[in-house]
C-alpha cells in the first residue's frame, strides 16, 4: 500500500506510465454524463490523444466530424455507437473506428461503462481513398501467435491496409510469456492494460504494471514486456502506421 504523497505514475521526455490513482476528471466539448480522463495527449509530447470515458446512465459523447479520426473500445459495460445515421450496439470488447469527417456518438450506456478512445489527425495518402468505418468485437477476432509463440497472441482489430494510418491491437500473454526482444521502432504507442499484471521496460526503466495502467511510448522508445501474474495479462494499444516519417 502506498503512503500519502506516493504514486506509481512516472512522466519522462519519451515515455510515461500513468497509474489510475492519479487520474483527474476533466471536461471536453460534446461529452456529458461521464467522467472524462485525458490520459495521453500532445500536451505531454504525444502525437495523438487517448481518452478514458466512464459513463453514467444518461451519459453520451459526441465526436463531431473534422480532421480527426477516432477508435473507441468498450472495456466494460455496453453502449450504442451511432456513425452518422447508422447505429450499432457495443458490448465489452466492442470497438468502432470512424474516419476523419465522420460523426461518432456514444450513447445509451449501462452505468459504469468504460471506453478507451484513441484519436489522431488523419494523414491523407495520395491516390488512396480514405478508410471506411469499422465496427466489431475483439471476441470475434482470431488471435495469432506472435512470432510463433502460442502464449503471446496478437489480435489486429483494424484492417492493415494503406488507407489506415492507425492500428489498434490487443495483445494477450499467458503467465511468463514475454515479447521476444526489446523493440525499438518509429511507431508511437498509446496503451492501456486491460487485465493481469507484469513488468514493462521503457528505455532504461522497469515498471510493474497492472490493469488500469496506461503507457505512452514515443518513437524509438525501447520497450519490452513480460506477464508476471497468476493469470493472463492483456493490453490494448494504438500505433501509427503506413506513412513515411518524412513530412
Amino acid at each position: 500500500m502506498m503512503t500519502p504523497g506516493e504514486t506509481r505514475t512516472r512522466l519522462g521526455n519519451r515515455h510515461a506510465l500513468i497509474a489510475p490513482d492519479g487520474l483527474v476528471p476533466g471536461a471536453l466539448p460534446g461529452i456529458s454524463g461521464a467522467v472524462v480522463n485525458v490520459v495521453i495527449s500532445p500536451a505531454m509530447g504525444a502525437g495523438f490523444t487517448q481518452l478514458l470515458l466512464t459513463f453514467e446512465a444518461e451519459g453520451h459523447a459526441i465526436f463531431a466530424p473534422g480532421a480527426v479520426e477516432s477508435c473507441a473500445y468498450v472495456m466494460a459495460g455496453s453502449c450504442t455507437a451511432r456513425i452518422d445515421q447508422s447505429a450499432e450496439s457495443l458490448r465489452a470488447g466492442g470497438f468502432v473506428f470512424v474516419p476523419a469527417g465522420t460523426r461518432l456518438e456514444l450513447s445509451q450506456p449501462d452505468p459504469g461503462t468504460r471506453v478507451t478512445v484513441f484519436q489522431k489527425h488523419y494523414s491523407l495518402l495520395a491516390g488512396v481513398p480514405a478508410p471506411a468505418p469499422v465496427v466489431g468485437n475483439a471476441n470475434d477476432v482470431a488471435g495469432h501467435p506472435f512470432l510463433g509463440d502460442p502464449d503471446a497472441r496478437l489480435k489486429t482489430l483494424l484492417p492493415d491496409m494503406p488507407a489506415f494510418d492507425m492500428a489498434v491491437n490487443l495483445f494477450t500473454f499467458q503467465p511468463g510469456a514475454r515479447l521476444p526482444f526489446v523493440e525499438t521502432h518509429v511507431m508511437e504507442h498509446g496503451l492501456i492494460v486491460l487485465e493481469g499484471e507484469g513488468v514493462y521496460r521503457l528505455e532504461e526503466s522497469w515498471y510493474p504494471v497492472a490493469a488500469g495502467d496506461a503507457i505512452w511510448m514515443a518513437p524509438y522508445c525501447a520497450q519490452w514486456f513480460v506477464a508476471m501474474g497468476r493469470g493472463p495479462a492483456s493490453y490494448l494499444y494504438f500505433k501509427n502506421i503506413n506513412r513515411s516519417p518524412l513530412k
